[in-house]
């Protein structure tokens, strides 16, 4: 598969709006959605060299241009003392399931590129162990968010389609409200970041851009 940078720094902004617009039909009719910061947590998947360096054979060349729009979610969910959870996935032969034979290899504790990137800052979040695309699933997530007391979660990350919409539609299905950050998530190409799109605002989130998020904070 040719891997796209559909996303860069420089143009990332008006591909979004672009994405934004093509799924609004369906954004708008559930105008009564509305995110309330006292309720609301940030889930950020597998911000992880594995993914994010370019040595990497799994680099999504997209992912960077996101990252200034993730760090700004982070800080500012810290700023006003909202929780953060970061996701790590990680794989043993004994976890992985059909993820083993579905990929050529497996993110493995001992491998370098499975931390986390340096340039986010986790020291106030919450870093959780995953095995699966799905957050939710054999992890405590669920739990941890409803003794927040938490019942809106707010999506970036990697892979739009594949982790991060698990884990979105999984949400869905716990009874949790999902906003899912359009600019925030990146993938291989820019056809499966709109077919993402197009799914879950049909059936299981609001897509949004990063600067709605911040405009709940001001």
């Amino acid at each position: 598969m040719k891997k796209e940078p559909y996303f860069q720094v420089d143009t990332i902004n008006q591909k979004s709006i672009d994405l934004l617009t093509a799924v609004n039909k369906y954004r708008s009719r559930h105008s009564g959605y509305k995110i309330n910061q006292n309720h609301l947590a940030l889930l950020v998947l597998d911000m992880q060299g594995y993914f994010l360096e370019e040595r990497s054979h799994a680099y999504l060349p997209s992912s960077n241009a996101i990252l200034p729009g993730v760090n700004k979610l982070v800080e500012t969910f810290y700023q006003y003392e909202r929780p953060v959870v970061f996701t790590r996935h990680i794989n043993t032969t004994q976890d992985a399931g059909l993820l083993s034979t579905w990929w050529k290899d497996l993110i493995q504790l001992d491998n370098p590129t499975s931390e986390i990137i340096s340039s986010l800052d986790v020291t106030q979040g919450t870093v959780l162990i995953k095995n699966q695309y799905d957050a939710f699933l054999n992890t405590s997530l669920a739990d941890t968010l409803h003794a927040w007391e938490i019942n809106q979660v707010v999506i970036c990350g990697v892979m739009t389609h594949l982790c991060c919409e698990s884990t979105a539609r999984s949400a869905f299905m716990q009874g949790f409200e999902v906003y899912f950050t359009i600019d925030g998530t990146a993938t291989y190409t820019e056809e499966f970041h709109r077919a993402t799109l197009l799914n879950l605002s049909h059936g299981f989130a609001i897509p949004l851009l990063i600067n709605e998020v911040m405009q709940v904070f001001h």
